[in-house]
Order: C-alpha cells, then structure tokens, then sequence
C-alpha cells in the first residue's frame, strides 16, 4: 500500500501545483491551431502549411522559455495574429513566395509569374472583346478535374492562350463555337466540349444554354466557368453549381483569374 499511497500523493501534487493558466492559454493555442491548419490542408496550401509550422515551431519556443505569463499571452496574440493575416493575404503570399518558380501540375512545368500575368490579361482582353461584339463563349477553368467524358466529347488542341485564339474558337462561323473552352493553366487544352445541363426549373429565361451549361459543370466538378451571352453579351462567373457575378468587370475577371492560377493550380494533388 506504501507504493501506491506514494504514487498517488505525487498525482494530486501534480495538479495541486498546475499553473491554470498555463492549461488555459494552451487549450486555447491548440484549438486555433487545429481549426487553422485543418482550413489550410483543406484548401491544400502546402507551402502555406510549411510556413505556419515554422512560425508556430520557432513562437512555440519563445513561448516555452518564457517566464512571464503576460509574455506569453502577447505570443499567443503574435501567432494568432500572423496565423490571421497568412490567410487573409493566401493568395498575395503565395504570389510571393513561388516568385518565378513553377506550378505542380505537369502540363505546365513553365507556368511563370510573367506568363501566369500574361494569360491573365489575354483572356481578359478576348472575354471584353467577346463582350462587346455580342460573341457568345463558355469557357471553364480546370484543374485536370473534369469527367473525361466531357473532355472527350470535344476536339484536344493544346493550343497556347493568346486573345486571337480564344476569340477564333468562338467566332460564330467556327466549327467548335458552340461548345466550352477547357482551359488548364497555359494552354487551351481543348474546344467545342459539351457539358452537363443543370436542370432547374426555377431559373429565369434569360439563363440561356450556356449559362445552363456553366451551372452544371460547376456543380459536377471543382471548375470555375466564365460566359458570355451571345444574346446580351453580359459577362458572368459560376462556381459551386451558381452564378457568382452577373455584368462581371476587368476586376472581377481579373480575382476569378488570380484565384485560379494563384490557388487552383498551386494546389497540392
């Protein structure tokens, strides 16, 4: 009985002399950096990932040294803040920490900060230019995450992206106007593709079948699509199965655009 006598007056001295503070503070430090790093692995931002843990490795240490309790809650301040403003600025951080370095997917080892740049303002320019000639498009931005039926069903181009191209595919005369663009980083990966209809009854007349078309794929696949209506030329965006942006702007176009090359395409497989 001695043995165990002893050992457990060392257990209730053991949580006699616990500082609660101390537990508090780090129950607190760990359900932050649970939900925190349970969004960035869920948007799969590795690098992101990588950085946190060696701002929160080289905090923890500090915070371990410590001997100030008001120290150490201007730590947990300092980690939660910075934990905060990676987030808010994922997409400007990862700009700047890739500099000129390239994307993971294979089909696009040269991806640049200068070509992404570039891509960028020419689909921009043959969207407005659509736009204004009342030229209808669909174009869906993908990460190789589409059903290969739907790839299939078009014509496989591999062309590279320039304004001309994109607005040829889809000058009225031309044989794969009527279908969607897959565009997969910095190429045209294929044209005249048909896509899943979403059916809906509750949408207004004026969703036409490209608008349709956006919805559906949108909703069967993690895609972003961009129409143009042929009727209106109205500039939309659809994701997650919805329009996002009716009258979409060079603005609009332009963080639709940035997400996809800065967030989709950066994104661990």
């Amino acid at each position: 009985m001695g043995f165990w006598q002893d050992y457990g007056n060392r257990i209730a001295n053991m949580f006699i002399t616990i500082d609660w503070s101390y537990l508090f503070e780090f129950i607190v430090f760990a359900i932050v950096f649970y939900i925190v790093f349970k969004i960035l692995r869920e948007n799969k931002a590795g690098i992101i990932i990588a950085l946190f843990s060696v701002v929160i490795t080289l905090f923890g240490l500090a915070f371990s040294m410590s001997k100030d309790i008001e120290s150490q809650t201007l730590v947990l301040i300092v980690v939660t803040g910075t934990v905060f403003v990676l987030l808010l600025f994922n997409t400007e951080i990862k700009r700047s920490l890739l500099g000129t370095g390239t994307k993971k997917h294979n089909r696009n080892e040269n991806l640049t900060v200068h070509n992404i740049e570039y891509t960028i303002d020419e689909i921009i320019r043959a969207v407005q230019h659509m736009s204004k000639n009342d030229i209808g498009a669909l174009i869906v931005l993908s990460n190789d995450n589409l059903p290969d039926g739907i790839v299939s069903s078009g014509t496989v181009i591999n062309a590279e992206i320039n304004a001309p191209m994109i607005e040829a595919v889809f000058y009225p005369k031309a044989p794969l106007h009527d279908g969607a663009m897959i565009i997969e980083g910095d190429k045209i990966h294929a044209a005249g593709c048909f896509l899943p209809l979403i059916e809906n009854d509750g949408l207004p007349q004026e969703i036409g079948s490209r608008h349709r078309a956006a919805l559906g794929v949108t909703k069967v696949a993690a895609v972003t699509a961009i129409v143009v209506s042929e009727e209106t030329g109205i500039i939309s965006i659809a994701k997650n199965g919805e329009i996002r942006k009716r009258y979409a702007s060079d603005a609009d176009l332009k963080n639709i655009l940035s997400d996809y090359y800065w967030t989709d395409l950066t994104a661990e497989g």
